[in-house]
């Protein structure tokens, strides 16, 4: 599939709405990337994650509950540290120093997955074509999950809005142990080809690959031994999935957005981008503050869309301006108010496609 267009015009809304945005950092005088508050809470994660990962590897407890226990803690870390420290670093928003945001996103292969496939496919895709199917990655749960009406109908997707938390769970395993590795091979994200990799990407890709399982398979069964190892590694990956899943999925698959569908004359999608943006994502739980500590500010998932250079650490104030400017131009702007309510909106939209 060819990318689809946007519709262009010349007095935008997405113009109008970089410009408040912009008066907005220049009345403050405030930088658009990280601050005090960001970097605080990276050092938190980082000494969170080597403490647990320490204590249970190398001085496992003698009670297997609190080893178990432990291990899902450190699975809740992990996805806190793609969150808020991974995400900002691969935007560019995390610091002003180049060399920061790089080392940010790098904490993205030392947990499993692959930051070049992850930027090919976040954010040159999913950021520019979202929830248009046959182009949006995210959208492809392969036969398991039916995420959009255009998609295919199986008969197990009748109970799709039973099991999917069991999908959703499987997230880091797919993505660590197969889905980058299909990437790789096959060299294209979903249907969109994958950008050229340069000598230093591919001996990236397999280094980081070989540390991850030295240090989350081979040192944990030498110490530990196989069975403990398992039931341990099972735990934290089925945390890390499935806590990465919903916090994307309730961002985007909730009856209020939609799922442009891209004119076959054309080629062409009927509105501007930020429009299209607005249209498919919707903010969830922006009053509750732990939500929004602990996913990096994705709840706030509109103004990251609109404007993913600058760092979640801004979105609570981006949000009156964004929600004010669609309110003068007449646009949807989608705002789930309580976490539960995001929730029961994804099964809902889950139990309307399970029906062909």
């Amino acid at each position: 599939m060819a990318a689809p267009k946007f519709q262009s015009q010349k007095d935008s809304f997405h113009a109008e709405l970089k410009r408040r945005i912009h008066n907005y950092f220049q009345e403050e005088g405030i930088s658009t990337t990280g601050n005090y508050k960001l970097y605080t809470k990276a050092i938190i994660l980082t000494l969170g994650l080597l403490l647990i990962y320490t204590h249970v590897v190398f001085f496992t407890p003698e009670s297997a509950w609190l080893a178990l226990f432990e291990c899902v803690v450190l699975g809740m870390i992990t996805a806190g540290i793609g969150f808020n420290i991974v995400h900002d670093g691969s935007h560019g928003s995390f610091s002003k120093v180049k060399k920061l945001n790089d080392i940010a996103g790098l904490f993205l292969n030392l947990l499993g997955a692959n930051e070049f496939m992850w930027n090919t496919k976040h954010n040159v895709i999913h950021h520019a074509y979202t929830n248009i199917d046959g182009v949006d990655d995210d959208l492809d749960a392969g036969p398991l999950l039916r995420l959009c009406e255009t998609q295919k109908f199986r008969k197990i997707h009748r109970f799709q809005h039973f099991y999917f938390w069991v999908a959703y769970s499987m997230l880091f395993f797919y993505w660590a142990f197969f889905s980058d590795y299909q990437k790789y091979f096959t060299k294209k994200v979903g249907s969109m080809p994958l950008k050229k990799m340069k000598t230093s990407d591919h001996i990236s890709f397999w280094s980081f690959k070989a540390v991850h399982i030295i240090f989350f398979a081979v040192l944990p069964i030498y110490l530990v031994g196989f069975l403990p190892w398992l039931v341990g590694f099972f735990a934290y990956g089925l945390v890390v999935g499935f806590v990465m899943s919903i916090v994307f999925q309730l961002a985007h698959t909730v009856r209020e957005t939609h799922f442009p569908v891209v004119s076959e004359t054309t080629n062409k999608i009927e509105d501007e981008w930020a429009i299209h943006q607005l249209k498919t994502t919707a903010n969830f739980a922006t009053n509750n503050k732990l939500v929004t500590w602990f996913s990096g500010g994705l709840n706030f998932q509109v103004e990251h869309h609109l404007f993913p250079k600058i760092s979640h650490v801004h979105y609570p104030a981006l949000s009156k301006i964004v929600a004010q400017a669609c309110n003068d131009f007449n646009i949807p702007y989608h705002n789930i108010p309580k976490m539960r309510m995001a929730v029961a909106s994804h099964v809902s939209h889950l139990k309307q496609l399970s029906r062909a």
